[in-house]
């Protein structure tokens, strides 16, 4: 499989999460005996090797899935990715049973109902981030985000060296919902400070 856009170099407790090989269905609790949600959030991990993408997508199709949003790359040998699947209600759990039988190709997963996406407090912006790497550089911006309200919404970083040195250098490419009333001003300024080579450009009207 192609490269692809990368995920996010820094993986967070990517390994930990996925230790499990069945796939693990969560439901809230108010949800009745009869299934009303028709959609699914697939996360998941596999080796990486010729087929698998079309090894789910058949799995989902010949159980009356139909395939909506993704995004998936290839690291380290492994191949992840995120999904969106539409299914009318009363084939949900023999998609839930087929899905979960992948795990002996090695493919496995975490499926959630999706929830509504609905709020007028929030803007998208476009983050652009390079800075010279160093350990907690995500956790320090993160934190500095989640402080002033702000979500992240899409996020790709990466290491590269740095021209004419040895150095390694941070870019983070995002899109963060940002509170209406918050300044992109004081955001940049206040991400500015985490590190004094660190450059941040903020742009309103993020795309993912």
């Amino acid at each position: 499989m192609p490269d692809g856009t990368r995920f996010a170099t820094h993986q967070v407790g990517f390994k930990q999460a996925y230790t499990r090989a069945s796939v693990a269905v969560f439901k809230s609790s108010s949800l009745k005996e009869e299934l009303t949600v028709d959609h699914l959030v697939v996360t998941l991990v596999a080796p990486d090797k010729p087929g698998q993408v079309e090894r789910i997508a058949q799995c989902i199709a010949e159980h009356g899935g139909n395939w909506l949003e993704s995004r998936m790359s290839r690291m380290a040998g492994q191949f992840a990715g995120i999904l969106k699947v539409g299914v009318e209600p009363q084939q949900y759990d023999d998609l839930i049973k087929a899905l979960n039988a992948l795990s002996a190709y090695g493919i496995r997963m975490l499926l959630a109902d999706s929830a509504v996406e609905t709020s007028d407090t929030t803007q998208l912006i476009s983050m652009k981030l390079v800075g010279n790497d160093r350990p907690g550089i995500v956790r320090d911006i993160t934190r500095l985000l989640a402080g002033q309200g702000v979500n992240v919404e899409h996020l790709i970083t990466d290491v590269t060296p740095a021209p004419m040195s040895s150095e390694l250098l941070f870019h983070a490419d995002a899109v963060l919902g940002v509170p209406v009333g918050l300044s992109l001003d004081d955001l940049q300024a206040g991400l500015e400070t985490l590190a004094d080579d660190l450059m941040v450009e903020l742009v309103l009207g993020g795309e993912e």
